[in-house]
């Protein structure tokens, strides 16, 4: 069953999200990112390229030939994803997919609309059992 993270009062998704995905590849893990708002997606690729000196995050979209060799894939949609560990869930929705994966992180930020709308998706998955965690980094 899949464990379902709340990572919650990120003042900065996508900056949180690189830093999510460079622990998690750093770990060895596969990883999807996973928005519908194809801004959200863009904006995270050009991030990736730019986001460490150090570490180099190799990641595609989803459509690239490089898809199925790839550890670190961002995606609108589940198609074409192979078996991947962890899902990054960046959308205002519940991802539809989500149980093939054994873990997802869903970020929430500070305002009162993300908020509102990671009440929803918590609520969604604890009707249906998933085991949920919930860890605040306001301070992080």
């Amino acid at each position: 069953m899949t464990r379902i993270d709340f990572h919650l009062n990120v003042s900065d998704h996508l900056l949180y999200t690189c830093r999510l995905i460079r622990k998690a590849y750093g770990s060895g893990l596969k990883i999807v990112c996973y928005s519908t708002r194809p801004e959200v997606l863009e904006n995270l690729d050009k991030l990736l390229w730019t986001f460490s000196e150090e570490d180099f995050l190799p990641h595609v979209v989803t459509g690239h030939p490089g898809v199925a060799d790839t550890p670190i894939v961002l995606t609108d949609k589940a198609d074409d994803i192979a078996h991947y560990d962890l899902l990054i869930n960046l959308d205002e929705q519940w991802p539809p997919f989500f149980a093939r994966f054994e873990r997802l992180v869903e970020i929430v930020g500070t305002d009162e609309d993300n908020k509102a709308l990671a009440r929803q998706r918590y609520k969604f998955y604890k009707e249906r059992g998933y085991p949920l965690n919930t860890f605040d980094r306001a301070n992080s």
